[in-house]
C-alpha cells in the first residue's frame, strides 16, 4: 500500500485517468500550483503510453489579482512545452468585485475554461482537486448549514453547460489523491511549482478551515473520513433523486409550464416522505417563480407551514405563489407586487 507521501507512478496514472483514453481531447486546467502542475505532468506521462491518445491542451487562467500571476503562467507554458503539451493563457478581464472575490474568480475561471475547451474541440475539462480539497469542501458546507446536496461535495465528474447544444464535462481524476502525494511526485521529478499566497490568507474561510485540519485529524476527522462521508451522501442523494423523479411522475406528470401552474393532489403530497416532498416543492417553486434560486431554509419553513397549517393557506416564495387547498396544492407565478405595479403605472402616466 502506498504511503501518504509516496510519488505517483505510471501505473497510478493509468488508474487515475482510466476511462478517458478513448476521448478525442482533454483540456487541463493548470494554474501552476503543485496540484495542477502534477496533473499536467501525470497526464503528459499517461498519453505517451497510449496509441492513439487523447490530445491534451493545457490552459492557465490569469485572474490578474497578483503581480506574480503573469510570471507563473509563463512558467506553466515553459513546462507544457517541455512535456509536449500545447498551452494557452487566458485572462480574466474587467472590474473585480470587492466582496465575494474567490467565488467570482472561480466562476470566471470555469467560464473561461469552458470557452477554451470548445475552441480546442474538447468536451472534458480536467481539474486537480484533491482529497484534501474535498475534505475542506465538506467542512465549508457544513459550516454554512448546507443540506444533503451540499454535503455530497464534489463529484468525480459533472456536466457543465456549454454553448448552444454543447455539453461539457468537468472531471476530477485526482479527487482520491492527497496533496502530499502530488507534491512528492513533483519532487521526485525535480519539477518546480508556484505558491499562491492567498492559500495562506486567513481572511478566507477555506484557509482557516485548512488550519484546523490537523487538529480534526487527531480526532479521526481526517481528509479520508470526510471524503468517505461525501461519497456516502452522494450515494444517498442518488436514491433520493430517484424517489423525487418517481413522485413527480406520479403526482404531476408531463412537462411543467414556465411560471406554472404546477398542481399536486393535497393528500398524495402529504403522504410523501418529507425529503422527497421538500425537493418536489422546491422544483415547483423554481419552475413557477421568477426571483432566482430557492433558499433551503425558506423552503423548509414553507414546507413546515404546509404540513402544520389547515387549508386554505397562501404563501409566496422566490416569486411563486403557493396555495394549499383541501383538494389541491397549486404552485404558480406570484402576481406583481403592488408597489412595483404602482410605480410602473405612475411612470406610464408621466411619460404620455
Amino acid at each position: 500500500m502506498a504511503t501518504a507521501e509516496e510519488a505517483l507512478r505510471d501505473d497510478d496514472a493509468r488508474a487515475l485517468f482510466g476511462g478517458l483514453e478513448n476521448l478525442r481531447g482533454l483540456l487541463l486546467a493548470v494554474s501552476g500550483g503543485s496540484d495542477s502542475t502534477a496533473l499536467l505532468v501525470l497526464a503528459a506521462r499517461w498519453v505517451k503510453q497510449l496509441k492513439p491518445a487523447p490530445k491534451l491542451t493545457a490552459v492557465t487562467v490569469d485572474h490578474g489579482l497578483r503581480a506574480e500571476s503573469a510570471r507563473e503562467a509563463a512558467a506553466v507554458k515553459r513546462l507544457a512545452r517541455q512535456l509536449g503539451v500545447p498551452h494557452r493563457t487566458v485572462r480574466w478581464r474587467g472590474k473585480k468585485p470587492k466582496s465575494g472575490l474567490q467565488e467570482a474568480a472561480r466562476n470566471a475561471r470555469y467560464r473561461l475554461l469552458a470557452t477554451e475547451a470548445m475552441r480546442a474541440g474538447c468536451e472534458h475539462i480536467l481539474t486537480a482537486h484533491t482529497i484534501d480539497d474535498q475534505a475542506e469542501t465538506v467542512l465549508f458546507r457544513l459550516a454554512r448549514g448546507s443540506g444533503l446536496t451540499g454535503l455530497a461535495a464534489m463529484a468525480p465528474a459533472v456536466p457543465l453547460h456549454g454553448s448552444g447544444a454543447t455539453v461539457l464535462f468537468l472531471v476530477r481524476p485526482l479527487l482520491g489523491v492527497s496533496k502530499a502525494r502530488l507534491a512528492a511526485t513533483l519532487k521526485s521529478a525535480g519539477i518546480a511549482h508556484s505558491e499562491d499566497p492567498s492559500n495562506r490568507d486567513p481572511r478566507f474561510t477555506r484557509t482557516r478551515l485548512r488550519a484546523l485540519m490537523p487538529h480534526l485529524a487527531g480526532e479521526g476527522l481526517d481528509a479520508k473520513n470526510l471524503s468517505r462521508l461525501a461519497s456516502r451522501v452522494r450515494r444517498a442523494e442518488a436514491t433520493i433523486e430517484f424517489a423525487v423523479a418517481a413522485a413527480r411522475a406520479a403526482l404531476a406528470p408531463g412537462p411543467w409550464p414556465k411560471g406554472g401552474p404546477v398542481v399536486f393532489e393535497t393528500a398524495q403530497f402529504a403522504d410523501l416522505p418529507s425529503e422527497v416532498a421538500l425537493r418536489l416543492l422546491g422544483r415547483a417553486v423554481a419552475q413557477a417563480g421568477n426571483e432566482g434560486p430557492v433558499e433551503l431554509g425558506k423552503l423548509e419553513a414553507l414546507y413546515d407551514a404546509l404540513r402544520k397549517a389547515p387549508a386554505p393557506l397562501r404563501r409566496t416564495l422566490a416569486g411563486a405563489l403557493v396555495t394549499l387547498g383541501r383538494q389541491h396544492l397549486t404552485v404558480e407565478q406570484a402576481p406583481l407586487r403592488r408597489a412595483f405595479t404602482t410605480r410602473r403605472s405612475s411612470k406610464r402616466r408621466f411619460t404620455k
